[in-house]
Order: structure tokens, then sequence, then C-alpha cells
């Protein structure tokens, strides 16, 4: 029994839900191999090399991998899905825009965002925006999955010694293309991966308030800035700065919610955040049953006063 993690890469570097797939897959017994296809990929495929738990690193290099369009990189995991019991895919928007499409040609049925392994065919998922846990048993021959990151450990990025396989790199399938694409650079620290995150919500009023209250804050505890998707909506904040069952799933260890009601489907994406600080002025507010501090006030007065006394 042999698992295969899709690696989610830059090229140069792994994407942090790389990690905790692999968690995922050493959870599911046998040998863990991870698949990094892209081009000139050679260091993220070193940097997967160094991973504790990775048995093998299949490298596969080619012009049709660089952008990672989904059609080629399902057609790369399907030129290798035979030799494996477990595929595995991290649950964001790149193995989300994958995995289907492998678990279609393979006539699978997905197992999507697991959060525990209990078996290698048995596996935990959450259902109703996260309000009850679902025990799923799949008995395809194998296993397609797709990893929420905050329910795993991230495996050690290093003391790992894998050896690197090179294989030849599917030609491109012709049905996409890559046009260019447009990155927002930020120093901050990536929203899902971010120790801490402080959030705004439709309460700022206007995009002008939400920089201007929650910046700051940010800025003082070196953060990742999230919102509400009402926020979002109502264009006070960009889209992927989301965090909810629509948007980005986050597990930080501290995470400051300002102004926002909580709305189920808000909860779903940072329920599980180890410590969970409200502010609202509406003391009926959803979001104070699942704080672990609230604070019943104003916020364009108490943040500010929160960031002078920081």
């Amino acid at each position: 029994m042999t698992a295969l993690v899709i690696a989610e890469h830059d090229n140069a570097s792994l994407k942090g839900a790389t990690l905790n797939t692999i968690t995922a897959a050493a959870a599911c017994g046998g040998e863990v191999h991870v698949l990094v296809a892209g081009h000139n990929a050679g260091p993220a495929a070193e940097a997967a090399a160094k991973i504790q738990g990775v048995a093998k690193v299949i490298h596969a290099d080619g012009a049709a991998l660089a952008h990672g369009l989904a059609e080629n990189i399902a057609a790369q995991v399907l030129a290798l899905a035979g030799n494996y019991s477990h595929i595995l895919f991290p649950a964001t928007a790149a193995g989300k825009n994958v995995a289907p499409r492998v678990a279609a040609k393979l006539d699978l049925a997905q197992v999507s965002e697991i959060t525990k392994v209990v078996s290698p065919d048995s596996f935990e998922r959450p259902i109703y925006a996260g309000n009850a846990i679902a025990t799923v048993q799949s008995l395809d021959d194998k296993k397609l999955i797709t990893v929420r990151s905050t329910g795993f450990d991230a495996a050690a990025a290093s003391g790992g010694n894998a050896a690197v396989e090179k294989v030849e790199a599917v030609a491109a399938s012709g049905k996409s293309s890559f046009i260019s694409s447009e990155i927002a650079k930020s120093e901050r620290p990536e929203l899902t991966a971010a120790k801490i995150v402080v959030s705004g919500g439709r309460a700022l009023g206007s995009a002008e308030k939400f920089n201007e209250v929650i910046t700051p804050l940010a800025d003082k505890l070196g953060a990742a800035i999230g919102a509400s998707r009402a926020a979002v909506d109502a264009g006070y904040a960009p889209n992927d700065l989301q965090v909810g069952q629509t948007g980005k799933i986050v597990a930080p260890q501290l995470y400051i919610a300002c102004g926002i009601s909580g709305a189920i489907q808000h909860l779903a994406g940072m329920k599980d955040s180890k410590v969970i600080v409200a502010i609202n002025k509406d003391p009926e507010a959803p979001i104070f049953s699942v704080a672990d501090y609230g604070l019943e006030a104003d916020l364009f007065a108490a943040v500010p006063e929160l960031v002078k006394a920081l």
C-alpha cells in the first residue's frame, strides 16, 4: 500500500499545504511518495526530498506543466496512478481543480476535505458547514482524497532523505493554455498559513475604514488580514482575503474578528483557530458563541485603543 501526494508548489518552493497532506498520507499506512510536476522545478523536488516521512519524490519536468494547468497536471497524475492505493491532493483551489478530473477518469468516488484518517479506507470530513463530522468509508480499489490542511499537523520540512526519480512529463492537452497571471504581492504572511489573523466584517462600513482600522492592528501583530464574505461582497476587501465556507479555511494560533457577526458560513472557515477574540457591539452576535475572549464594544474605538496598548 503506497500513497501519492500531489505537491503544490511554484517551481521554486513547496506550498505549506503539501506538508499537511503528507501527514495525512502517512496516516493511511504504507510508503508516501510525492509528485512534483512543473517546469524547472528542481528546487521544489529537492525540498520535497528533505521532508520527513517521504520515501520517494517523483519529478516530472516539462513546459506543459509550468503553470499548473489542471488538464495537464491531471494527465500526469493519471500516468502514475496505477502504482498507488491512495492519491491525495491538498484541498486548495489548485487541488480542488485537479482532483475531480482524476477521480472522473479513474471512475472513483472522491473523498473531499478529510480532517482525520480513521483507517486506510475510512476518513472523517466535515459536513453542514462543519456542524457535523461524517465518517466516510470508501470501497473503491483506489482512494482519491483531498485534505483539509487545518486538520493535520505539517510534516517536518527537514530531516528526510528521499530519492528523486525523474519521469517523462506528459504532453500538453491542448484544452487550455496559460495567458497571464496577476499575483498580489504582500509582505504579510499567507492567510492560510499565518499564525495570527485579523479579520474585518461588514460593520466597518467602507474600504477606507477597513484599511484604517484593520491594517494598523495587523501591522502591530505581524498578522495576515482576513475578511467576512459580507465585507468582500461590499467591496471593502479583495476576494482573496475571504475567510469562510466559500473562502479560505484558516486555523491560526490567534484569530481576531472585528465587526463580524459570525454567520455559520464564516464560522465554518475559522472556528478551529486555537484562540478566538471577538470585538462586536452586538451582545447577541453568534461570533461570541465560539469566541474564547469577547469584547462588547464599538470597534472604531476599541481597535485603535488596542493598537495603542500594543
